[in-house]
Parts: C-alpha cells; structure tokens; sequence
C-alpha cells in the first residue's frame, strides 16, 4: 500500500494506492485562507498537520489494514508558501501562500541584488514565489526574520512534522527562485540575495528517492507494520503530471484547479522570460517543465458562486450541454492578480460589457470563458518558448464540466482528453512516487498514462467566434492597467 498526502490551498487530501494502483480509500479535510489585507493570502501551518492527522485517522477507520501495510508515503504540495521557523523549529508567523501578492516591490530588489535571476532560476520574479516574501517579512517584520532560521515550503515542513527531516524535492524548490534548476542546485547568489545561506534552506533530493522516514509515534497511531519510507515527492503541478504519466518530451496536460496551468514536460531546462513562463525541475531526474499559470481558474467559478450565493454545480447546471455562442460578456480573471503572461499581483478582475438583459447563466459563461482566455494566453507564451501542443489532458476539479472542456477544446485549437480519475491529481502523483522510492520500480514502468474516457475537439464554428471574442479579451488588461494606475 502506498499513501499519497495532497497539501492544497482548499484542502488536505490523502488517498490510499494498493499494489495495481488502485484507489482503495480517501478523505479531503477542508482548509480556509486568511485574507487580511487586500492581495494577503495566509494559512496557518498546524492547520494542516490537523487536517493530515484527520485524514489518516479517517483512512484507519475505515481500511485499518491497508493502513496498516503502507510501505510508502508522497507528497505533493501548494507551491511557493514560505514556512519561516526559528532555532527550536517553532513556526514563527502564519505561511504567506502562492496567491499572496504582497511583495511587488521585493521582486524588483530581488533582481536588482541578483542580476542573472532570471537565467540561474528560469524564471521572472513574481510576488507569489518564495524569495521575495522573505525580503518583504525582512522589510516589514524585522523581528521574525532576525529569529529565522529555516525556511520550508508547505510539504516539507509536513514532512518534518512526520519524520523530523528537513528534506525538499527539485519541483517544489524551483519555485522558491533560490534553485539552480538547469544544475538542480541551491544557488548561492540567489539566496545570498535575500539574506540567506544554505543552512537555512533543506536539503535537496530527488522527487522518486527516499527522503526519510514516519517517526515511531505516528506510526504506532496508525497501527502500521513498519515505519514507511517517505518519496522525495513533488510540487502540485509536478505531482499531477507524474500521476498522468506527463514524463516525456512533449507531454502535456491542462489543471484546472484552484489556480490553473498549462504545463509541457522537456528534456532540458529551457528558460523563457517574456511571458512569464515558468520553466522549472520535474520531480522525475534529468527532466525539466514549462508551464504557463493563471492564479484563478477554478478559484473564478468558486468567487461567482459565493457571490451568487449559490453552490457551483447549480450555477453550471443552469448552462446547456455544450456554448453554442460566446457569452456577449466579458470577465477578467484576475482576482489575485495574474502571472502568465502579465506578471502583475495588484491587477484586478472584471465583467465587462454588461446591460440590462444579462443573465445569471451568461456571468457564468463568461467566468468560464474568461478563465479560458487566461489559459490561451499561456499557450501562447509556450509558443514564443519553441512548445508546441497538439492535445493535452485536462485534470482538476474543472475537468468535470463537459461545458467548460468544450469552451477550452474551442478556445484553445486542442484536442482534449478528460481522464477516468482526473480529479485525484497531485495525491495519485504522490502515490506514485511513495512506491517508486519503496521498491525502487523504474519511473518509466509506474508512471504510465491514465485510461482517457472522452475526448473533445475544437468546434471550428466557435473557434472564429472566440478568436474574435480573444483579440477583445487581449485589450482588457492594458485599459484595466490604465483605470488603476490613474
């Protein structure tokens, strides 16, 4: 049995895998986000080992001796979240998440102090990933960083929780912007960059190696034979892609989760800057990925229907099976800014083209297009990148509306592929990796693709219509930029 522990923004999944890959059980605690000021975005880290620990606790009761039999665990985590913990390993402050846009500023110092940011670490500085937040909690809480002494994102201080070992994979720290991630290394310059060294960061090792074990009081807890050996694991994305079998050269896949992505698998690290691609480790050795990232996807549809009052299934069941017509709406899904390919954290979201006739049904149409929209600005970017995408899978939460598929099918020019269990995601990818690093099993013989249920094709009707509908989404964001600023 292999236990794959998912640490969402919205929740804490742990699913249970047997020997054939087979689901056996699975819980998700629920999490909320802390929003104190407007572009903050907090959680509370014993928030999650609470939800873990119920989650397990959950999988007990009801198979006790598949828990009992786990030989491996994996974890896939929210990206960029800084746990800042001082000398004891005592937590000093609430995480700041991936979402959080606080530290505009600290991007610019970032790359002022350390000019080859951008070849070193494949990416642009943005607001969400972790190195500027450790200069914003320098700047504005000087108290907690003279205190700090380790630095950990979301499932590596998970795991130090349960096995007492800093430990972090090549995916996860990419996001960080402290990652070498052409030579798969802290960088020196980087982290000296935001007033660090490496032993404030973990050690490095890859995502399918063994990278500690449970402590024995929790594995006495959860009644297992022996204690399991944790997988070095993977960031979300890279989590999602192992659980596809998105390993090789050209694999791609689309995640319509709370945030969404547009992600290519390559064979070399392959930095793109203009438009705010990401090109970051995989959690496989010797392989790299580009991804393109709107920070609301799902995280749109979910913002409507809290306005609405109303649960997200009721509001899609009030569309018809498939768009006949773009909405005559508008909507600009940046509710907590965006990255791809505008890297701006304080931009934000809007309906536009509004009138006395709109309907509920088409805001909701619109919220989808919108998200959409973001997502063909990402692939437009991987373009410019040299990626080029025929077909991808989609995975995620959104994945469950035929709707919403033929929107992105249309939107985007791609054949899509809707899979038999795409809403498992980063905790199947964690699975995954907990056996790999248990048996020591080749990548290539577990990590093999998902059964495909449906497939979905671009209307060619509608594919004039949303160009059309496009170039006019293209010229929001400059005029929203505009109204802001002035």
């Amino acid at each position: 049995m292999f236990l794959g522990i998912d640490v969402g923004t919205s929740g804490i999944k742990v699913l249970l895998v047997d020997e054939n890959q087979q689901e056996v059980a699975s819980h998700t605690e629920g999490l909320t986000v802390s929003r104190l000021h407007d572009g903050w975005s907090e959680q509370n880290p014993e928030d999650w080992w609470t939800a873990t620990c119920r989650g397990i606790d959950v999988l007990k009761s009801r198979v006790p001796d598949a828990v009992a039999a786990i030989r491996g665990i994996g974890l896939s985590g929210q990206q960029h979240g800084a746990v800042l913990l001082d000398s004891a390993g005592e937590v000093l402050r609430p995480c700041i998440l991936w979402n959080d846009t606080r530290a505009e500023a600290e991007c610019v110092l970032f790359e002022e102090r350390f000019p080859g940011s951008r070849e070193i670490t494949g990416n642009v500085a943005m607001p969400g990933f972790t190195a500027p937040k450790i200069l914003w909690v320098a700047r504005h809480e000087p108290e907690i960083f003279e205190r700090l002494q380790h630095v950990l994102l979301p499932k590596a201080w998970l795991r130090y929780k349960m096995t007492g070992q800093m430990i972090e994979d090549m995916s996860d720290a990419s996001g960080t912007l402290w990652l070498d991630v052409g030579k798969r290394e802290w960088s020196v310059e980087a982290l000296k960059a935001t007033g660090l060294t490496r032993a404030n960061v973990p050690e490095l090792r890859e995502g399918t190696v063994a990278a500690g074990y449970l402590n024995d009081e929790l594995t006495k807890r959860w009644g297992m034979a022996a204690s399991p050996v944790f997988a070095g694991s993977a960031g979300d994305n890279a989590a999602g892609a192992v659980g596809l079998g998105a390993i090789r050269n050209g694999d791609a896949f689309i995640s319509l989760g709370t945030s969404g992505v547009v992600w290519v698998t390559t064979n070399v690290f392959r930095p793109e800057h203009q438009s705010a691609i990401h090109a970051f480790c995989h959690a496989v050795p010797e392989t790299w990925h580009q991804m393109g990232v709107t920070l609301s996807a799902a995280a749109s549809l979910a913002w409507w229907a809290r306005t609405c009052g109303m649960k997200e299934v009721d509001l899609l069941a009030e569309l018809p099976e498939k768009p006949a017509h773009p909405s005559p709406v508008l909507f600009a899904p940046y509710l907590s800014g965006e990255r791809t390919p505008h890297n701006d954290g304080t931009i934000r979201g809007a309906f536009i083209g509004l009138s006395q006739d709109t309907s509920r049904a088409e805001l909701t149409q619109a919220v989808l297009e919108g998200v959409a929209f973001s997502f063909r600005d990402a692939l437009e970017g991987l373009k410019v990148s040299g990626s080029s995408i025929q077909e991808a899978d989609v995975i995620g939460g959104g994945s469950r509306s035929p709707f919403w598929i033929s929107i992105l099918a249309s939107v985007l020019g791609l054949r899509l592929h809707c899979l038999a269990h795409g809403e498992h995601g980063g905790a199947f990818g964690a699975a995954r990796l907990a056996r790999i690093a248990a048996t020591g099993e080749s990548v290539e013989s577990v990590c093999t693709s998902p059964e495909r249920v449906s497939a979905t094709d671009p209307d060619s009707h509608l594919q004039n219509e949303y160009a059309t509908a496009y170039r006019r989404y293209r010229r929001i964001y400059p005029a929203l930029r505009n109204i802001q600023d002035a």
